[in-house]
Formats: structure tokens, C-alpha cells, sequence
């Protein structure tokens, strides 16, 4: 099990020195001396668990607190105060913002082990619980609830720069039909077999593969342009067509076939993230209509909202 990674801000070096010393056998370590250092490094290395002096210049370690828990990204992570104040307005205020405990200064070296100790294992074990309810049981792909908070998530990173995020919605054709004619269990194999095929398909870590609902799977691909979001999904189809699955019942192929719908834009404060879904599921259902097997791919932006066709790919 990797080590994990604590986030010790202080304005004071000596005392980032001292909490360095009693971590630094069990923890990997990371350092900030200002709370706008603490914030860009938070959101860089996603800590495990933060250290957080109450008293600094600048950006106060209360500040800090509150703008972490704002960030839907950072929210998550558990914040220890660390203050010689001794004030119990002081820790009523950091419990208030979102902290979890107090260590107070001089930092008596057993205490802030036992305290960090606790805390981290209280995250991981979160985590677990977070992760299986976040995880589709079928395929072990993200589930919808995943991936639609994924979705706002990078929608929010993505916009401070104004990079490309696209969307791939699929469907498996005439699968009611397969249903029938081979029974639940092997429509369940299928299921799982598609999902593995589009876990070697996306291959970028930062790319989010998961099961929306029933035969229908989605793609969240992060600074995807048009054109990479389009090779993806040509690499998806493929790698289904590749499964060689029969479906005697399908009126396109003798084989499991997908539907394909793609929608790209660039990120911008207008554009909200469920727009990304609704565009990519307009032309998955366009590729339905026209005739199945295939792929259709949409631009669009803050004005024209439903874009233009970039291509249809057979």
C-alpha cells in the first residue's frame, strides 16, 4: 500500500521542520509557507490529509479552509488545524468551516502521530466505501452517479483555462432483441465484455469510462478536441466490433454492434456541464436513425449551443 500524503502548511519553517520529523517515516511529505502556496499545491497533489496553520500572512488558515471546502475537488480532504491560539472561539469557527480537529502548538509529538494516524485511516476507509458507491457491479466501470460528478468536476477545472472536454455516449444495438433470444445471463456477459472493450479503448489515465444505465455506456474525455475525441470513439467501435459477439436478431450485423453519439466543446463559465450529455446523447440518437453501427460527432459552444456536424463516420 502506497504511502500517504500530508500537506503541512506553515508560515513558520521550524515548525514545518518539527511536524516533518515525526511524519516523515510513515507519510509522504509536502510543504506550503502561504495559504495561496497551500491552495496551488492542494489542488496539484490532491493530499491525502492537511496540516494547517491558523495564523498566517495573507491568506489566513481559515481562508484556506473555507476555499477548500468550496472546491468540489479539495472537499473531500480532511483538515487539521494546527494553532498555539488555544482559543475556543478560534477552533469553534475552523470546526464550523469544514475541519475535522485541532493540534495545538508547542506539537507534542505522539499526539500529532495518534491524531494524523486516525484521520488517515478514516479517509481510506471513506474512500473504499466512496468508491463502491461510485462503481457499476457489472463491469466495474464509474456508475452514472460518478460520472455525472466527474463530469461537473472537470467541466469546473477545465473552464479556468478554456480547454476542450468531450463526451461519448453508446448504446449496443438492438439489445432487447439479443435479451430475447439468449437470456439475461448472456446479456449480462455481453454487458461486461463491451465494458471491458471500452476500458482498452480509453486509454488516458484522466479519461472516464463508465456504465450510464442499462446497454448504454458513456466517456468523459478531458482536453479531448474534436478530432481526438472522434479516433477515441472509432477506437471504441472496433474494439466492440473485434468482441466478434453473436446477435442473430440484430438488423445491422450478425455480431454486437454499437451506436456512437460524440459532442465537443471548449470550457466556458456559459456552457453547463449537463450540456456535454444532452448533445452527445442527440447524436447518439442520430446515429440510430441513421441506421445504427456507426458514429456521429458534434461541435458546439456558448452560442450556438447545438453546434454543427463535424462527421459521420461509417
Amino acid at each position: 500500500m502506497s504511502k500517504a500524503t500530508i500537506l503541512i502548511v506553515d508560515d513558520e519553517i521550524s515548525n514545518i521542520e518539527i511536524m516533518n520529523a515525526v511524519l516523515e517515516d510513515d507519510y509522504e511529505i509536502c510543504f506550503a509557507t502561504s495559504g495561496q502556496q497551500a491552495l496551488d499545491i492542494a489542488r496539484t497533489v490532491q493530499p491525502d490529509l492537511i496540516l494547517l496553520d491558523v495564523l498566517m500572512p495573507g491568506i489566513d488558515g481559515f481562508e484556506v479552509c473555507r476555499q477548500i471546502k468550496a472546491d468540489i475537488m479539495l472537499v473531500d480532504i480532511p483538515i487539521i488545524f494546527t494553532t498555539g491560539l488555544g482559543d475556543t472561539e478560534d477552533e469553534m469557527r475552523g470546526l464550523s468551516l469544514g475541519a475535522i480537529d485541532y493540534v495545538t502548538k508547542p506539537i507534542q509529538p505522539a499526539i500529532l502521530r495518534a491524531r494524523v494516524g486516525n484521520h488517515v485511516e478514516l479517509k481510506r476507509l471513506r474512500d473504499q466505501l466512496a468508491t463502491l458507491a461510485v462503481t457499476d457491479a457489472l463491469t466495474g466501470l464509474s456508475n452514472r452517479r460518478h460520472m455525472e460528478r466527474s463530469l461537473q468536476a472537470e467541466s469546473a477545472r477545465l473552464t479556468r483555462t478554456g480547454e476542450w472536454m468531450s463526451v461519448i455516449m453508446l448504446d449496443i444495438d438492438f439489445f432487447k432483441q439479443f435479451n430475447d433470444t439468449y437470456g439475461h445471463p448472456a446479456g449480462d456477459r455481453c454487458i461486461a465484455m463491451v465494458g471491458a472493450a471500452l476500458t482498452r479503448a480509453v486509454k488516458r489515465a484522466t479519461d472516464l469510462p463508465a456504465r450510464y444505465g442499462g446497454e448504454e455506456f458513456a466517456c468523459i474525455l478531458p482536453g479531448a478536441d474534436p478530432q481526438g475525441a472522434e479516433l477515441v470513439a472509432q477506437e471504441i467501435r472496433l474494439q466492440i466490433q473485434s468482441l466478434n459477439i453473436p446477435h442473430a436478431q440484430s438488423q445491422v450485423s450478425p455480431f454486437i454492434t454499437v451506436s456512437i453519439g460524440v459532442a465537443s466543446a471548449r470550457c466556458h463559465a456559459d456552457l453547463p456541464a449537463e450540456l456535454w450529455m444532452a448533445e452527445a446523447d442527440r447524436q447518439l440518437y442520430a446515429s440510430k436513425q441513421r441506421g445504427r453501427d456507426c458514429i456521429t460527432t458534434i461541435q458546439f459552444d456558448a452560442q450556438t449551443c447545438h453546434g454543427y456536424s463535424l462527421a459521420a463516420n461509417e
